[in-house]
């Protein structure tokens, strides 16, 4: 029974690899539990390690140093994959102001934690665990730890501990703070939902439909491509005309002559849809179903770009109008969003392109374009590997920064985060197939997570009791706290009162500037709509890349 005692209780890499995996299994099921309708989610298996841990259950340190890096490194990639095609869309209109919220609850927290240090005399690697246990940003927790282990050649294990302590009334502080914040502004959902719905009327998706009569007389005899000519650099497609004299119902092309009175089908941004109703003539009502339906074959169909060559192709150098007959190509969705088909949009594989034409032409954009969701399916291995090493690398690199006495690196969490963001948003410009399903991504950053929280758990389950009975442990909980409630109160306050923030979207926003998926939950079953998923996705980029860079300029400047 050597061989099981050994299994067991031993340093080798199948006892590694069996702790790990025991872990992770107890976490996940205890996960699953839920109070109150909130759970802790796969964060259990930062707890079931330090149980583990705490009763002499180890892992080779070496070995587990592997294993918690990689882990990280696959969770922040994942993350950064996931949400680099929308970074730096959300900056765009109302996401300005939602994202310079966020990031003052950012830096409030941060703010309040070097008070507590410099009051209380904690250790600035402690607090900095506690801030992140209590905005329950994992990634920041990673991040610390590698920077402090880069600037002082040895693990903080109380980076851990301060996290672990925090966390689970960090999430309880998020809810309380959205509770509050209705209670205290005495929110009417029925009415915060008749605004929202009054807000969605004025704010279009990108890709805008108009009809539009023909009516300014510099048009009347002009060709579609001599309209483009006129104004190039509006985004607007035409899609279908009628034509006043007969009738007729035809898809554009370049050669279409337009006249007075004639009908145009347009699609367009919502910013520059009032110039392009201008410019043309008037608008009139829009009927759906009279465009949809005509005598001949017409048909409207999204097709998958799924061949790699095209992949980072402009529209307009595929010249598909010309070689595939009568189509149209009105739209294009990518990551849920409808974009204006411009000629000079760049393609990616995974876009879903509207095309409107014959059946015989439709077939023959499919051949172009591959159209196989099966090929979606196959994993993109290079770019993958290829940015977790152009991420370790950015990592690696050090900086030297005015008034910081050590150089700076980004390490092994802000390395690959921003490759991930860089590689997902402009990858396919320069070749690189950059798609990958969402179940992908999310096997591969929960597979990240769970063995990075084991890792840690594990690591910090030595001393982790008499820290909190005996070491301080019970008084960090309440600065946890403090650090999780009073900025989202601060700033949610300001929010509803200056800047008439829909209280479904602030929900949100104060869940998205934690990055915390329960409160995230809770918002969405409270709201009964989609806007605080809006508000979260808005905000998350940002608020994960500021929680990764505050956490490691903490250590770096005050340790």
């Amino acid at each position: 029974m050597e061989w099981f005692n050994d299994l067991l209780w031993g340093s080798g890499v199948a006892h590694s690899v069996i702790l790990l995996s025991l872990v992770i299994v107890f976490g996940i099921l205890l996960g699953k539990v839920r109070v109150a309708g909130i759970s802790l989610g796969i964060t259990f298996v930062l707890f079931v390690g330090i149980v583990l841990g705490h009763f002499g259950l180890t892992i080779d340190p070496v070995v587990m140093h592997f294993f918690k890096e990689f882990g990280l490194i696959l969770f922040v990639y994942s993350i950064g994959m996931q949400v680099g095609p929308g970074f730096f869309s959300s900056f765009k209109r109302g996401g300005i102001t939602l994202n310079l919220l966020a990031a003052s609850i950012v830096l409030l927290g941060v703010t309040l934690a070097l008070a507590i240090h410099y009051i209380t005399g904690i250790p600035v690697e402690t607090m900095v665990g506690i801030l992140s246990g209590a905005v329950t940003n994992t990634p920041g927790l990673g991040a610390a730890q590698e920077a402090y282990n880069d600037v002082h050649g040895e693990a903080a294990p109380t980076i851990a501990l301060g996290y672990a302590v925090a966390y689970p009334l960090g999430v309880v502080g998020i809810i309380l703070a959205i509770i509050c914040l209705r209670f205290l502004f005495r929110i009417n959902h029925d009415q915060e939902t008749a605004h929202l719905e009054s807000e969605e009327d004025r704010h279009d998706r990108e890709a805008h439909q108009l009809l539009l009569v023909v009516k300014n007389p510099a048009l009347f005899g002009r060709t579609v491509s001599e309209l483009s000519a006129l104004m190039p650099h509006y985004d607007f497609v035409l899609s279908r005309i009628r034509y006043c004299s007969d009738g007729r119902t035809e898809i554009v092309s370049g050669q279409t002559v337009l006249h007075e009175d004639d009908r145009v089908l347009v699609i367009t941004t919502e910013h520059d849809a009032p110039t392009v109703r201008t410019f043309v003539g008037e608008e009139a009502p829009l009927k759906q179903e009279e465009w949809l339906r005509r005598e001949s074959e017409l048909l409207n169909r999204r097709i998958l770009v799924t061949k790699p060559e095209i992949n980072g192709k402009r529209l307009g150098e595929l010249r598909l109008r010309q070689s595939c007959g009568g189509i149209n190509i009105t739209r294009i969705s990518r990551a849920g969003i409808d974009l204006v088909a411009t000629p000079r949009l760049t393609l990616q594989v995974g876009d879903r392109v509207n095309v409107v034409g014959t059946s015989s032409a439709i077939e023959a954009v499919e051949k172009v374009l591959g159209n196989s969701m099966k090929r979606l399916n196959e994993p993109n291995l290079i770019p993958l590997f290829l940015g977790i090493a152009l991420g370790v690398f950015l990592g690696s690199i050090p900086l030297l920064l005015p008034g910081i006495p050590r150089p700076v690196k980004l390490g092994l969490a802000g390395g690959p985060l921003i490759v991930a963001i860089l590689v997902s948003r402009f990858g396919a410009s320069y070749g690189l197939v950059t798609y990958t399903t969402a179940s992908a991504n999310l096997m591969l950053r929960e597979v990240g997570i769970t063995i990075f929280l084991a890792c840690v758990g594990i690591g910090a389950g030595d001393g982790f009791v008499d820290t909190l009975v005996r070491g301080g442990g019970a008084s960090w909980v309440g600065y946890g706290f403090l650090i999780t409630f009073l900025p989202l109160m601060a700033v949610g306050v300001v929010a509803r009162r200056f800047f008439r923030l829909n209280y479904f979207t602030l929900m949100g926003l104060l869940a998205g500037s934690t990055t915390d998926p329960p409160a995230l939950a809770y918002a969405n079953t409270t709201a009964g709509n989609d806007a605080p998923a809006v508000s979260y996705a808005t905000v998350y980029p940002l608020t994960m890349f500021l929680r990764v860079l505050t956490a490691q300029l903490m250590i770096l400047l005050f340790t």
